[in-house]
């Protein structure tokens, strides 16, 4: 009986390894889309990527496993941002991921560092041995027509591919949803593939020029403040995943009510927060406190607000003050090119972002009295008499998780598990919150007492810029809020203006968006607006705080003309 040559046997058992890889690939991840479609969808560009992969390398098994691998490790990221984001992966997240801000945020997760670490190790040595023991596609041909051969199957694969990602094409009911529905249900991969389209940056809908020259000419010319320089200084204070915890039904114990969202005489302005992200970007809470725009009226893309929106930026609250001769500087938590943050905020007219190598702090371990320390002595080293200074403060201290440590391990009285009613797992993560507001409670009173204790003019703002997820736990606690707000529940934080000097009183609203806070702190600080932050203070006045919630029809389209269109604020 004549045997076959070992070669052969090894070719067959690579491409039958290769088949069940690629099988198991199909079954967890087009098989897992929930709808029929969505898994044909799906399918159809994996065959696709398949084609155009084995006409490039002329190797089935090489074809089939790379083919594998990369839509498996899609469904594996998507995974991992929605367990710790609650958010869907979107195609620009892989300018993140191409950065050194991933090895910064893998740093602390370490079981996801580890796998990483495997994967580099475990994938080539295997690729290689793959491609040496593959069947190998065209041999004897000639080459021309090997090549011609190539070529047209690759763009034939393209080709099929691009016609089912169309929007109209023969998949489109698959496009064909609401925005929410695509960022937040269970598609996973078939929603990474239609943003390829959605992400892209979109201009709000408008009105005519004439509506909004009717509507919002009389902001034209902008508005003198009611304060003369030497200006105050202000001091602004972005609190990471910071929110008032009473407004839970299981928070009814004395440690849920803290001074931080208390008013006292100095108060001039406090209320609950309307933001545009739940459980991470806080990068689009800073894009909308310095700039006044939300970033979801951009569409999807507005997401990587400090990618995509930033370098479009014509007008902004630290331009505004640098117009009125401010100092700008930014304290900074992790290094400045993380997420962008150093093009981002010179974009938004920062003079200076200070990131943590200069403060000479440890990267995402800062506290906040760490970071008000560092301010301290930064705004020390910086003033210069009569020239006021704006500091915009990021802190770290309540970044997730929520539950790397055990409940025993946290710091009395957080140990004993305060709260009632809730699982074990919410439990410490509710705790561990709690412990860290403290913290940040006491450190606030610190920054108050370096910044308002003083005889200089200054004004204090902080704010919450998202809910924490507590990995998808805290959706479903109850809250003890009005019912005009149930909708709004997983959105909203709080704001905190305070001042060392008399003013006019601020305005009060059941709910402000975030986009409007540095029309506020105009208002508070006494200062001129331009005619862009005349026409915010305008939109908030007549929508009673809200902005594309604003119940006056029209209203947002016409405002959007006149600042878009007109100032310009974005191109």
């Amino acid at each position: 009986m004549r045997r076959l040559p070992l070669h052969f046997t090894r070719t067959v058992a690579v491409s039958l390894g290769a088949l069940l890889l690629f099988a198991g690939c199909v079954f967890a991840t087009a098989m897992q889309e929930p709808k029929v479609l969505q898994q044909v969808f799906v399918l159809a560009l994996m065959l696709c990527t398949f084609g155009a992969l084995l006409f490039v390398t002329a190797r089935f098994a090489t074809a089939l496993v790379v083919c594998s691998a990369l839509f498996a490790a899609i469904k594996f990221l998507s995974v991992l941002k929605i367990k710790y984001l609650e958010e869907s992966l979107m195609p620009s997240d892989f300018i993140y991921y191409a950065g050194t801000s991933l090895l910064d945020t893998l740093r602390h997760y370490p079981h996801l560092y580890l796998l990483s670490i495997g994967i580099c190790v475990v994938v080539p040595p295997l690729l290689w041995l793959v491609w040496r023991w593959d069947w190998r596609l065209f041999v004897g041909r000639r080459w021309l027509s090997a090549l011609g051969l190539r070529m047209g199957g690759v763009l034939l694969s393209v080709l099929v591919f691009l016609i089912c990602m169309l929007p109209n094409g023969p998949f489109a009911q698959v496009h064909n949803r609401g925005v929410w529905e695509k960022l937040s249900d269970d598609a996973q991969l078939t929603n990474f593939f239609i943003n390829f389209d959605d992400a892209r940056v979109h201009l709000p809908a408008m009105s005519s020029d004439a509506i909004a020259e009717q509507q919002w000419g009389s902001t034209a010319q902008g508005e003198p403040g009611s304060a003369h320089p030497p200006y105050p200084d202000i001091v602004q204070v972005l609190e990471e995943s910071t929110f008032d915890p009473s407004i839970f039904a299981a928070c009814g114990v004395p440690e849920c009510r803290l001074q931080l969202f208390q008013a006292d005489a100095r108060t001039r302005g406090t209320g609950v927060l309307r933001t545009h992200t739940f459980g991470g970007g806080t990068w689009v809470s800073e894009f909308a406190t310095l700039t006044g725009m939300p970033q979801d009226i951009f569409g999807p893309g507005g997401m990587y607000a400090p990618y995509v929106l930033a370098p479009h930026v014509r007008d902004a609250l630290a331009m505004q003050l640098r117009r009125l001769g401010y100092l700008t500087i930014a304290i900074y938590p992790t290094e400045g090119s993380f997420i962008n943050g150093r093009n981002a905020y010179k974009s938004y007219g920062f003079d200076h972002l200070y990131d943590v190598n200069e403060l000479k702090l440890d990267e995402w371990e800062e506290t906040d009295k760490q970071m008000f320390d560092a301010a301290k002595r930064v705004y020390d080293q910086v003033k210069k008499p009569g020239q006021p200074v704006f500091i915009m403060i990021l802190t770290i201290n309540q970044h997730g998780p929520h539950d790397d440590l055990p409940l025993a391990q946290l710091p009395a009285p957080f140990n004993r598990g305060l709260l009632t009613g809730l699982s074990p797992a919410a439990t410490i993560n509710f705790s561990a919150y709690l412990s860290r507001l403290h913290d940040s409670d006491v450190a606030m009173r610190g920054l108050e007492h370096d910044f308002l204790d003083r005889a200089q003019p200054t004004l204090l703002v902080h704010f919450g810029d998202h809910q924490p997820s507590f990995e998808g736990m805290i959706r479903p606690m109850a809250r003890t809020l009005p019912l005009a707000l149930q909708p709004y529940r997983d959105y909203l934080t709080y704001y905190m203006l305070k001042s060392n000097f008399a003013g006019e009183p601020l305005p009060s609203y059941p709910m402000m968006d975030i986009a409007f806070l540095p029309s506020m702190v105009l208002q508070a600080a006494g200062l001129p607006k331009d005619p862009y932050f005349s026409a915010l203070h305008e939109l908030r006045t007549r929508c009673n705080g809200l902005y594309d919630d604003c119940k006056m029809p029209g209203l947002i389209d016409s405002y959007h003309a006149w600042t878009f269109g007109r100032l310009h604020v974005y191109q």
